[in-house]
């Protein structure tokens, strides 16, 4: 049976916070086949492939409130029970966005547009953030083609989704 590491993003986005780079610095607190136990104020649909990138099946469960458990759990752990093996693959903390786009004011399909424009300028591992007035839904897909990662997630206000991508390396 996986151990897991409580990591609660709640009171970190509630307080105006980023939560990622807690979340990274858990990770690397892991002992081999250990997993992360994530609370978050929202189902962090965009941190399911940063984690699958680093080696971690998801599973989630909703709470009371529309807030959310997410288990994390090492590849090589479901092995055991007939899924695929593999090893966590190395990761370090997304650096700091080299641009920062403001997109709340605009009607789809702009929003989309200008982050996809934005994003082919930017070099290798390099990021960009961006902030909506909803969640992005139909760019996560073209990102995803172009072979873009990101995490995004609503601010307490619930008003505003902050996305950060970032180019292949």
């Amino acid at each position: 049976m996986t151990a897991y590491l409580d990591v609660d993003a709640r009171p970190i986005l509630r307080s105006g916070g980023e939560p990622f780079s807690v979340i990274m610095a858990a990770l690397e607190r892991l002992e081999k086949g250990q997993g992360l136990r994530l609370y978050a104020p929202f189902k962090p649909v965009p941190l399911f492939a940063v984690m699958a990138d680093r080696g971690f099946a998801h599973s989630e469960r909703a709470l009371d409130g529309g807030e959310w458990e997410v288990l994390f759990t090492p590849v090589e752990a479901k092995a055991e029970t007939g899924s695929p093996s593999g090893e966590n693959a190395p990761f370090a903390p997304w650096p700091q966005p080299i641009m920062e786009l403001d997109n709340r004011d605009l009607d789809p399909p702009e929003p989309m547009v200008r982050i996809l424009a934005a994003a082919e300028k930017l070099g290798p591992g390099e990021t960009l953030s961006s902030l909506l007035s909803r969640e992005p839904v139909f760019l996560f897909p073209q990102l995803e083609r172009r072979g873009f990662r990101w995490l995004g997630g609503f601010r307490p206000d619930g008003a505003t989704y902050e996305l950060t991508v970032r180019a292949p390396s």
